[in-house]
């Protein structure tokens, strides 16, 4: 159908929003709670315009295009409203741009910025503030809040985890968690997908910047930095390079400049839990053991079973993750190789996930016995570090990460995507059963963004069949499958975040709707362009395995590298 925006003819599909249609064209409307698809309920009133013959301005993220309509987006009407709405939304809000973590991403701010607003003509008391910071991951401001509820959608409709909601009428409204408890007392699972589509600095990660700050000021620490698939992907886009775009080298550089001892590659712990797993599948399959078995790197994933199905985890996969595989190899072979105390040895990661600086903290990651990882910094925490000391990413020159664990495999690389952990699996599984070599390494039936994705592989006669989850709230029908006894697979992996690592709640903030699918397509081309593509192929794990190590499964590997699971809703409900 045809309507007008501004006098314009626009060729529109009938289901679209003004607000679609508007972006369709050219045209901008500010809108601050939508999200499409997702959050499209025209709560803040940002995005109004005047629609021809209706008697009020009309919300544009909700109205539905109708033949022959006549919009007009910037009326002196629809600009005095605008004006009006976001002058009472800060009214309420606190003036610490300069100092606010989202400064200069705060989409609040840059409203401010677009719409002219130089005073703000209302003045009143401001809410009550409560600053939640007990989680070792999240951070809840609630002074900074401005109710546009996308955390809230994104928790319930994409992770399916309803940690928090809005609580209480009128002014005295509040998003938090029931009973207005600290996110460390609900079912919050720490993924920090709330933080990445919070348009305010109401939900922020906790900062480990500032201790690992001091731990490379302190002449007595000897500092490793490990660094996972999805960051290479991601950190250029904090220095205005196009998303997907691989920058290792630089990465390796810049981090050496800041002043780490050693800078060590993630995707080699990535090709060490590809060895223990696919072990630990295949004994299982042999044996009898639990199955389906289930992937166990992601942490959030893990908390969410932990808390919501904490009869399944007998499925897990009993691996650590690579990020805590990394940090007991670093304090046991690696020290004693490097002739340093394990004590004087401090492990940092740099990680796309918020989650994991809630899992480095959990209680039983000190199987060397030192906390495995002592502090983890997101992708956005890194690259800001880089800017306070001056480093400039793209000028930087290209170096190797470190020996004696070097780059990992591409399978290793692949972590970082959905699909990604199975894909390098099947690689590994595939030879490790047959003792054939596999000609065609791409397992394209285990790539692409669907929610779910299945498929059936021809491992030496044995039909393995294998399933790839993203984003938690696909995975309860396939876990209540398991929990009947109906479930067809032999072994599933489960990423927390949408698309996997690549989209976690620590990476660079963007609305660029093709954003994880250019992420993604970087972490293919890095393992096609890898010399070894198959974790069991690494030399470096073969050596590990000779000569510390001993076997896959054997017992320094299950003091060092698996863990254990807990009951996480009986223990935060003791807690009361």
């Amino acid at each position: 159908m045809q309507i007008k925006i501004n006098g314009i003819k626009v060729e529109v599909q009938p289901h679209m929003t003004i607000l679609q249609a508007a972006r369709k064209a050219g045209i901008d409307i500010p809108a601050l709670c939508s999200m499409e698809g997702i959050h499209e309920i025209g709560s803040c009133r940002i995005c109004v315009v005047e629609v021809k013959g209706a008697r009020t301005l009309m919300p544009a993220c909700i109205t539905r295009v109708e033949e022959g309509m006549e919009v007009f987006t910037h009326t002196a009407k629809v600009r005095r409203a605008r004006k009006t709405i976001l002058e009472l939304i800060l009214s309420d809000h606190p003036e610490e741009c300069l100092i606010c973590a989202k400064n200069n991403q705060c989409e609040l701010q840059k409203l401010a910025m677009q719409m002219n607003v130089q005073r703000v003509r209302y003045e009143g008391e401001y809410s009550p503030r409560i600053i939640d910071d007990e989680s070792p991951a999240v951070v809840r401001d609630s002074a900074k809040c401005i109710l546009c509820r996308r955390c809230v959608m994104v928790c319930s409709q994409i992770q399916g985890v309803n940690a928090i909601a809005p609580i209480g009428r009128g002014s005295r409204t509040i998003i938090a968690p029931a009973g207005r408890e600290s996110i460390m007392n609900s079912p919050c699972v720490q993924c920090g997908q709330c933080v990445n589509v919070c348009p305010t600095g109401a939900l922020t990660e906790k900062s480990h910047a500032a201790r690992v700050w001091e731990a490379l000021e302190d002449p007595g620490l000897y500092t490793v930095v490990q660094t996972a698939p999805a960051v290479r992907v991601a950190i250029g886009e904090m220095f205005g390079l196009d998303p997907g775009t691989p920058v290792t080298g630089k990465m390796v550089s810049a981090l050496k400049r800041l002043g780490f001892d050693r800078v060590f590659d993630t995707n080699f712990s990535a090709d060490l839990t590809i060895m223990e797993e696919v072990s630990e599948l295949i004994q299982r399959i042999n044996e009898g053991g639990q199955l389906p078995m289930i992937t166990s790197c992601s942490p959030g994933w893990i908390n969410y079973l932990e808390y919501f199905f904490p009869h399944l985890t007998g499925h897990l996969s009993t691996c650590k993750s690579p990020q805590q595989m990394f940090g007991a190899i670093i304090k046991t072979y690696y020290a004693e190789k490097a002739g340093i105390p394990a004590d004087r040895i401090f492990t940092v990661s740099v990680m796309p996930c918020t989650a994991k600086k809630y899992e480095s903290q959990r209680p039983e990651m000190h199987s060397s016995g030192y906390r495995d990882v002592d502090a983890v910094l997101t992708t956005r925490e890194l690259g800001a570090m880089l800017k306070e000391a001056g480093i400039d990413l793209l000028s930087s020159s290209e170096q190797s990460f470190d020996e004696p664990f070097g780059p990992g495999s591409g399978a290793g690389a692949i972590f970082g995507n959905t699909g990604g952990v199975m894909e390098a699996a099947l690689r590994t599984a595939y030879e490790m059963i047959t003792g054939e070599e596999l000609k065609n390494l791409e397992f394209h039936q285990v790539r692409n963004l669907d929610q779910v994705k299945e498929a059936s592989v021809d491992i030496g006669g044995m039909q393995l069949s294998v399933a790839v989850v993203h984003g938690l709230g696909n995975i309860k029908e396939i876990l209540e499958e398991i929990g009947q006894g109906k479930s067809p697979y032999h072994f599933i992996e489960v990423m927390c975040c949408p698309g996997g690592c690549i989209g976690g709640g620590g990476q660079p903030l963007s609305k660029d709707p093709e954003i994880r699918q250019k992420r993604i397509a970087g972490l293919y081309m890095e393992d096609q362009n890898l010399p070894v593509r198959k974790s069991h192929e690494n030399p470096v794990i073969k050596q590990l395995y000779r000569e510390f190590l001993g076997r896959p499964l054997g017992q320094k590997s299950h003091e060092l590298l698996h863990t254990r699971y807990q009951n996480r809703r009986e223990l935060i409900h003791s807690a009361y």
